[in-house]
């Protein structure tokens, strides 16, 4: 199940939710001791505890709810990845019936927006997209980075959906693919390149400027071109349209550089300079 998940973090009264949005099954998967922690008021060490105990008695009681319970890893409050025992939201919703508390209607409400968010996401996409602006525009990203940054989801998007066409199914197929085309068309892989900017487990197009955004996304654009005009489909042409994608921004990239004088790939990122500046090289 965890090759097929997105691991997100909701908020509840400023309270962090954990939850996992499954591709394929299409629904949320919820952190059961994040919502315990909400419903009886206490610590993570408490919540986990007292998630034992009913955890204990609903099996007892023969409920489905916890038969049906799954575990997956998602990250503790000290930065590891544990595993963690998580439903869906019909789930959780049986579960909150099972523990007293004032504020079960309004997790209930919070759970029931939730389920309507994702399914409003799928017939209106402008919806997800308008949530992305407005999340960036809060971190103080300029209206032309912001622009940029869409149209180099869009392209990603892309890009993976043609690697899927080739064969690519793995997470660690796409790192190492997305890898081949980074280190290609800058000079750095992706860990190098994060290292030179700074970050560590930071997003690292968020990272980028305006320019290095611009020759990502050419660099993922070439490559999706490219593998689509092969006729053949497998990992090997797969790497061979990303080479050349990411052969033909190299030039590019080198051929701005000898024309201004300044270097594409800048130290520069969210945090030393302020969003606002990242279009400037």
């Amino acid at each position: 199940m965890e090759n097929k998940i997105i691991s997100l973090t909701k908020s509840f009264e400023d309270e962090r939710i954990r939850t996992v949005w499954d591709k394929e099954q299409e629904k949320y998967f919820i952190s059961v001791v994040d919502i315990v922690k909400v419903l009886i008021d206490c610590d993570y060490q408490q919540a986990r505890n007292n998630w034992k105990v009913i955890k204990f008695r609903l099996k007892e009681e023969g409920n489905e709810t916890v038969t049906n319970c799954n575990q997956l890893k998602l990250k503790a409050t000290d930065g590891k990845m544990r595993m963690t025992d998580v439903v869906d939201i019909e789930g959780m919703f049986r579960i909150i019936e099972s523990i007293p508390s004032k504020k079960a209607e309004p997790i209930k409400q919070w759970l029931a927006h939730l389920g309507k968010e994702r399914t409003d996401e799928e017939f209106d996409p402008e919806i997800t997209i308008n949530r992305a602006l407005e999340t960036y525009r809060r971190k103080g990203y300029s209206d032309d980075w912001i622009n940029q940054r869409l149209k180099a989801i869009d392209a990603r998007k892309e890009f993976t959906d043609e690697l899927k066409n080739n064969g690519i199914e793995s997470c660690k197929d796409y790192a190492i693919l997305t890898d081949l085309l980074t280190k290609t068309w800058s000079g750095f892989s992706t860990k190098e390149y994060k290292s030179y900017k700074g970050l560590k487990k930071e997003n690292l197009r968020d990272n980028m400027t305006n320019m290095e955004l611009v020759l990502n996304m050419l660099a993922e654009v070439s490559s999706t071109e490219i593998s689509k005009s092969n006729i053949e489909k497998n990992k090997a042409s797969a790497k061979d349209s990303i080479i050349k994608g990411g052969t033909i921004t190299k030039n590019t990239r080198e051929q701005i550089e000898k024309e201004t004088g300044k270097k594409i790939v800048t130290k520069k990122n969210n945090k030393n300079i302020g969003q606002a500046k990242m279009i400037d090289n």
